[in-house]
This record gives C-alpha cells, sequence and structure tokens, in this order.
C-alpha cells in the first residue's frame, strides 16, 4: 500500500517508468525485422493462459497430420461419390445423374420403400435398461437407467435418431457422436449426442473396426468472424477444404467467409493401455493438443480410451467401416421401372392426340388443323389419297407384365410388400391371419432394427464413460414415472468412480470400476406387435392358462412357447398358484377347527367351510368325532392348540 501511495507522490517517477517501458517496445520492434516474425510474436503472445498451445505437438507435426488427412480424403473418393449419387435418388432426381436430364418420368417406389422402413424403426424408438453386474451397484444403475433417458431427451434425440436412419437407409451408414461439451448447461457442460454426416468423417483406407484406424477425422465448416473470436491467436482465418465433398443442394451456398476445422482424434499406448488424445487445427495452425494440456497429457482426453463415434451400418462391406444401404440394391429396378413408365407415357401421348399423313396437293391450312376451328379450309380434294389418319396399335402386353414383375421385384427386395403396408390381398380377410402375415412380412424389419440396438448400446455405454469421467458436479434431473408421476433427483459420479477395494487377509486390493450393462428394447411396441401380442394374450386366456387350478399344466406349455414377456407371465402364474394352494390347505384346516368348535358348542362353523370350499351339505360332526380329530371332550385346550400346530405345519411352505 506504502509503494501506491509513493507512485501517486511521485508523478516524475511514473512518467519515468512509462518511458523505460517504450524504450522496450521501440527496441523489441527494432529487433522484428520481417512481417511474418511480427505475426510470430502475436501469435505467441496469444498462446499465453490457452492450454493446449505448447508442447510437444507443434506446427511441424500438424503439417504431417494434414498430409495423412489427405490420404484418407483420397481414399474416401469414391464412397462419398456413391453417398452423393444415394442423396440424388432419394430427392427422386436420379435421371440428372444419369443423363443430365429432367423431362424424364419417376416414379417413387424406392422412396415408398425407404419411408416405410423409416417409420418401422420410429415404431421401435429404443430406450435402455442399465443393468449393474454386482449387487452394489443396483442403486447406481437404477438411477441411470433413469438419467441416461433425460440426458437423451435433452439432446433432442428422437431427431437425431431419426436423422441417422435416413442416413443409414440412404447411404448405408450412419454415425452417431458423443462428446463432452463444456459450453452446455451453462457452461457447466453436459453430454452432447449428435449425427455425424457420414462425408464428414474420414477414417484409414482398408480397416474395418473404426476403432483400429490410426487417425480419426471429423471435419467442420466454422465461420471466419466466430474462428478469430474463439482463436485470436490466429494470423487470420484459411477456407474451405475440398469443397467437391458436398451435397447438391437448391439453394446456392456460399462459403468463402467459413474455414474447415478438422478434429482429429488417435491413440497412443501408454502403460499397457490405450490413451485417447485429441488435436483440433487447421492447416498450418493449431488451435488445442490434448497433448500439450496438462490435465490430459497422461490420462488422454477421454478416459474410455474410445474413438467417441459409432458407426451404424445397413449392409456391411468387407474392409470397410462403412456398408451400403436399400437405394444402393433397388436403384436398379427403379431405374427400369421409370423406363417402361417412360415408354408408356409415350405412348399414351401419341395414341391420345390424333396425328394426319396429308399431302402437299390438299391445300391443308395447318393453323386452322392445329387449333380448335370448327372449320378446316382445304384448296384442293378431300381424299384418303390426299389426308389420311396415322394409326398407332396398343403396346404389347409383356410390357405392362414386364412393368408390374419389376415393381414387385423392387417391393420383395426391400420386404416393402403388400401386408407390411397394412393390405391384404388373396382373399384374407381374418384379422388374426392378417396380424399374423404382417409379422412375418416384416422379419426385415426386425432384423436391421435389432442390429441398430446394438449400435444404440454402444453410444450408452460411451454416455456412461463421459458421465463417469465429467459428472463430479452434482446435477438435478426430473424423471417421470410410469404413472406419469413427477420427480426431481440429483446425480453425479461418485458412484461409477472406481471404488477401492477392502484388504482380504492383509493383502492390498485395486480398486473395482462399476461395469454396467446394457439392455434396449423398444419404447413402444409396434401396432403389429402390440396386435399379435393382444391375440397371444387371448388364445392363453381361452385355454385357461390363468386358471390357478391348471398351473402346471400353464407352466409346461409356456416353457415350450418364445415371445416378450414370457418370463413375467410365468412368474405372475407361479405366485398365483402358490396363494391359490395356500388359500385351500388354509380353509381345509379352517374346516377341521370348525368340526372341533361345533363340536364342543353345537355350532356350524365346519358347514359354512366346507360351503366354501364346494363341499356342502355334509352332517354336523358328532363329539365323538371330535375326539378322533384330537382329543376326548373334557381337553378343549389340547384339540385346540394341536389344530393350531397343524395350521402353522399346513402354513409353511416348507
Amino acid at each position: 500500500m506504502s509503494r501506491r501511495k509513493n507512485r501517486e507522490e511521485n508523478p516524475q517517477e511514473k512518467r519515468q517508468q512509462e518511458d523505460v517501458m517504450e524504450s522496450d517496445i521501440r527496441e523489441d520492434m527494432l529487433e522484428t525485422n520481417t512481417p511474418q516474425e511480427i505475426l510470430q510474436k502475436k501469435e505467441l503472445q496469444g498462446q499465453e493462459g490457452r492450454p493446449g498451445r505448447k508442447g510437444p505437438i507443434d506446427e511441424e507435426f500438424i503439417g504431417k497430420l494434414y498430409a495423412e488427412y489427405e490420404r484418407y480424403y483420397e481414399g474416401k473418393q469414391v464412397l462419398n461419390q456413391r453417398i452423393k449419387e444415394s442423396e440424388e435418388w432419394y430427392k427422386l432426381r436420379h435421371w440428372n445423374q444419369l443423363r443430365k436430364e429432367e423431362d424424364e418420368p419417376t416414379s417413387a417406389y424406392l422412396f415408398n420403400a425407404l419411408i416405410n422402413k423409416h417409420a418401422d424403426a420410429m415404431d421401435n424408438y429404443p430406450e435402455p435398461a442399465i443393468l449393474p453386474r454386482e449387487e452394489s451397484d443396483k442403486q447406481t444403475a437404477d438411477m441411470l437407467s433413469k438419467i441416461v433417458p433425460a440426458i437423451l431427451e435433452q439432446n433432442n434425440y428422437l431427431k437425431t435418431y431419426s436423422d441417422t436412419w435416413w442416413s443409414k437407409l440412404k447411404a448405408g451408414t450412419s454415425v452417431t457422436g458423443v462428446f463432452w461439451n463444456k459450453n452446455l448447461d451453462n457452461g457447466l457442460g453436459d453430454v452432447d449426442v449428435k449425427e455425424i454426416d457420414i462425408l464428414n468423417i474420414y477414417w484409414e483406407p482398408g480397416v474395418r473396426n473404426i476403432q483400429q484406424s490410426k487417425y480419426l477425422f471429423i471435419t467442420t465448416l466454422m465461420d471466419n468472424d466466430a474462428l478469430m473470436t474463439t482463436y485470436p491467436f490466429l494470423p487470420g482465418p484459411g477456407g474451405e477444404l475440398n469443397p467437391e465433398a458436398r451435397y447438391s443442394t437448391d439453394d446456392y451456398i456460399d462459403n468463402t467467409n467459413k474455414t474447415t476445422v478438422i478434429d482429429c482424434y488417435y491413440k497412443k499406448r501408454i502403460g499397457g493401455r490405450d490413451v485417447l488424445h485429441y488435436i483440433k487445427f487447421i492447416p498450418n495452425h493449431i488451435l488445442y493438443a490434448s497433448e500439450n494440456d496438462e490435465n490430459y497429457a497422461g490420462r488422454g482426453f477421454y478416459d474410455h480410451g474410445k474413438f467417441p463415434v459409432v458407426f451404424d451400418v445397413m449392409f456391411p462391406e468387407k474392409d470397410s467401416p462403412a456398408g451400403f444401404g436399400y437405394i444402393d440394391i433397388m436403384k436398379e429396378p427403379q431405374m427400369y421401372i421409370d423406363k417402361m413408365d417412360g415408354i408408356i407415357l409415350r405412348h399414351a401421348v401419341r395414341t391420345g392426340k390424333p396425328r394426319w399423313v396429308v399431302s402437299d396437293a390438299a391445300g391443308m391450312n395447318e393453323e386452322e388443323m392445329q387449333s380448335d376451328s370448327d372449320i378446316v379450309h382445304v384448296s384442293g380434294r378431300v381424299t384418303e389419297e390426299y389426308m389420311r389418319e396415322i394409326t398407332i396399335g396398343g403396346l404389347d402386353s409383356a410390357v405392362y407384365n414386364r412393368l408390374q414383375g419389376k415393381i414387385e421385384e423392387l417391393k420383395e427386395t426391400s420386404g416393402n410388400t403388400d401386408y407390411s403396408q397394412g393390405t391384404s390381398t388373396g382373399g384374407v380377410t381374418a384379422a388374426s391371419a392378417i396380424a399374423a402375415l404382417q409379422e412375418a412380412s416384416s422379419k426385415l424389419s426386425r432384423d436391421m432394427i435389432r442390429l441398430s440396438y446394438n449400435a444404440y448400446t454402444e453410444i450408452v455405454l460411451l454416455i456412461l464413460e463421459v458421465i463417469r469421467q465429467f459428472y463430479d458436479v452434482p446435477r438435478s434431473f426430473r424423471i417421470l414415472g410410469d404413472g406419469g408421476e413427477m420427480s426431481f433427483v440429483t446425480f453425479d459420479n461418485s458412484g461409477m468412480i472406481p471404488q477401492p477395494q477392502p484388504p482380504i487377509a492383509g493383502i492390498d486390493f485395486a480398486s473395482r470400476k462399476p461395469i454396467y450393462d446394457i439392455k434396449a428394447s423398444a419404447q413402444k411396441a409396434s401396432p403389429y406387435s402390440r396386435l399379435s401380442q393382444n391375440e397371444l394374450a387371448k388364445e392363453l386366456y381361452g385355454a385357461g392358462a390363468f386358471n390357478p387350478e391348471a398351473a402346471d399344466q400353464a407352466l409346461m406349455m409356456l416353457e415350450m412357447m418364445d415371445f416378450d414377456g414370457k418370463d413375467e407371465i410365468i412368474k405372475k402364474i407361479s405366485e398365483n398358484a402358490r396363494l391359490y394352494r395356500e388359500n385351500v390347505m388354509l380353509k381345509e384346516t379352517m374346516a377341521k377347527m370348525g368340526i372341533i368348535i361345533d363340536a364342543q358348542n353345537g355350532t356350524n362353523i365346519a358347514q359354512n367351510v366346507l360351503a366354501s370350499l364346494g363341499q356342502s351339505g355334509m352332517p354336523s360332526p358328532t363329539r365323538q368325532q371330535a375326539q378322533n380329530l384330537g382329543g376326548s371332550s373334557g381337553d378343549t385346550n389340547g384339540i385346540v392348540e394341536r389344530a393350531k400346530e397343524e395350521t402353522a405345519n399346513r402354513s409353511n411352505p416348507r
């Protein structure tokens, strides 16, 4: 405080200090001889206080990394071109690709097959059930089963799920990324789940499992103003890389004011495990490198050590993590359908408009002939020799048969049959029969949805790992119960991080990391599944499977059946059978006790109990019968005690 006072009281000293600072700046400017050195000094000054800029990852390494990116890009050109063509087929603009013409007819059979497959997927929107592997993790697993759907809802995963299915159907591959976004939740950070366009992701050519790629590149376009604001140390913006890797659009897109930013993920083997690192860069400039950040240099950017992406493939290919989709297998039948449609359309136009052969000697007024005039003037003779209508014969039936055959081929190839769309043929009218045919015809959809659930499981596992690493601060979630009741819970990663194990026999063991299993199931069953399930329930009820008296036979029948929810039905039937047997035994015991009481007091308790058992009409017991059941007439207390003992024995299930 005294030093501040001295500065205020000695303005001359303050001025001298400012002069010294100005002289230092002038000396620095004199030492800097070139504009390039000025930019380098500016860049170094901007690095101060920004982690991930200084370290083993330097500009030379970025140059080599960019060369790898270009090699990966060249290896993916054929796939990128096929994906862009599939997008044009999806938009019914395939003739622009085939002939560069726009007057060819197009039909929507292929499009109809795609939207039906997409509808099947949306009918089976998944939800996760997170199961623990140890009893001590059960409470955390139950909480995660409620919290993960809430996180997906916050990420609007329903739209992401829909978009990825469109990509899977059209291009054959969808890519979902699971990241940690520190800007979400008002700067607290949260899980970020989003679709990645397959045109913007590049992997090592020749690998089939994406996790085996040496590098993984993901490109995004960033506005130059936002780029310079976020990274002020840059000497200037870059530009768009590889503009040919874009879809054809109706809008004119101007990307001159944008820069391609590349995210690179790679793995290093440290201490016997794979450590994942992350670099964000533009050509010749580092934006961030996790190896240069002391917070992540040793542990890696993500603790799970995997590339944070999940590939969901429709039809797999060898030596590639990508596959091909329905458009690739259905575009040939669709092309021939459109060709034959064009033949029929042109024939219809020609036969619908009369055409004439007219001799010049007829002197026909062509304008009046082609117009709607009531009178057509002719200067010559009007005979068949001078004027004759051109007649065109009908198309051969083989053309129509071939067209219908191609339509059926497309339907069968895609599994988009009439039954799968809710219509019936061949005189099938019974609701149960239609439902059975619909269920059988949807086996292709069930197959692709089941494989998609496998990818969904991997997505949820990545979400759990990100929660395990970053949820250090408790978060609040709104949870809706099965009955619609609302509750609020807080959650952090304290129950997920590695737990220290108590020593056994004086030996210390390493910490235990809680592991969870994911079971994905449809949030809401499709209408076909619900109808089939309802029909099955009615059949079981009609067969008496829910009658507790026939529980043994019903359980034997159910063991031989296979349907969703079978275990729950078996459990309920077994419980009802046990309760029924206990009820019968208690009534029989009460009847014996009633006989004793009636013999002593002259009441009719036993008759009432036997009536409830369906055995009414029996005579009242005599005193001798009561004695036979246990004890003499004067030994009432002994009879009651023995009755209580017998009741207890019968009530004991062992």
